[in-house]
């Protein structure tokens, strides 16, 4: 994974409760039993022959099944995870029921060395979650983002 490039879109909105951000819960067995550490901006890997931008719009689709939100983006910058992996964000407010949300699966062998190919889904949960709250459950790398996008935020 050193050197994967990855983007995603970190949706907002504003309530009555303050600011919100839509984050979603890692699928497959590494993350099932984990709540700190294991919720992410929608995001996905990309190539040289993609733009970040470009892939975040892309990524955001597979992995939850539904268009981005129109709206005025807001650029978050990048962050390196302890992988390795950068990741590229951008902001924009919308307010998605997560209900809707019809995650992308991705296929892998588990258990280990067993042969068996199963899939999972690339998002298990998807939730509007107070920044407080989001800040003690994202990856840690990307809780930059979210400093970033409420400094942005009126």
């Amino acid at each position: 994974m050193r050197g994967a490039r990855s983007a995603g879109l970190l949706v907002f909105r504003h309530t009555d409760h303050g600011l919100e951000v839509l984050l979603g819960h890692m699928g497959g067995p590494f993350f099932a039993r984990r709540d700190a550490g294991a919720w992410t901006v929608p995001k996905g890997e990309y190539d040289a022959g993609e733009t970040a931008w470009d892939a975040a719009l892309r990524e955001f689709e597979e992995e939850l099944g539904l268009p981005p939100p129109d709206g005025e983006v807001v650029p978050l910058g990048e962050v390196r995870q302890s992988g390795g992996k950068t990741v590229t964000a951008w902001a924009v407010e919308g307010d998605l029921d997560p209900a809707a949300v019809a995650p992308g699966t991705f296929r892998m062998e588990w258990p280990p060395k067993s042969g068996r190919i199963q899939e999972f889904p690339e998002l298990d949960r998807v939730e509007w979650l107070s920044v407080h709250r989001a800040r003690e459950l994202i990856v840690s790398a990307q809780a930059v983002f979210l400093d970033r996008l409420a400094e942005h935020s009126p």
